[in-house]
């Protein structure tokens, strides 16, 4: 029977669960400004030295946002070190937290659509009203 994961996605899903849990419970204890952050994907290298943290965050204020991310990447030697107690491995990989600014990219462009389809139904709105008074009714 073959294997529906690799190794490096079972051990990238166990991380990033790992990794959730750290940053939510023990990292806000230690950085209380650290705003809400979740963790979108870990991405760990085939020799599981290295593991990209791709990170979400609630905030739109880009100094906050920079604020953030260096507390991130301050405390990810504390992370790192909850980590190598949490998941067995031979080696804990070294920690690079990334700003996934997709979910946000997705907000902006669904905001732009609803823009514009409420600005086509106004203007199609418009310019029915004055269709209906220019056009004889056909009924009479």
């Amino acid at each position: 029977m073959a294997r529906e994961f690799s190794r490096t996605d079972r051990v990238s899903q166990q991380v990033h669960k790992e990794i959730a849990n750290i940053i939510d419970h023990d990292l806000k204890h230690q950085a209380p400004e650290l705003g809400f952050v979740t963790v979108s994907g870990v991405e760990i290298s085939r020799d599981l030295a290295h593991a990209k943290v791709y990170v979400t965050l609630l905030e739109m204020d880009p100094a906050k946002i920079k604020e953030t991310m260096a507390i991130l990447e301050e405390g990810k030697s504390y992370v790192r070190g909850l980590l190598s107690r949490r998941v067995r491995m031979r080696n804990t990989p070294a920690l690079k937290f990334i700003l996934d600014s997709s979910i946000t990219e997705g907000m902006r462009i669904s905001n732009l659509v609803t823009q514009v389809i409420r600005d086509e139904d106004a203007k199609a709105g418009s310019d029915g009203d004055s269709d209906a008074t220019d056009t004889p009714e056909l009924d009479k």
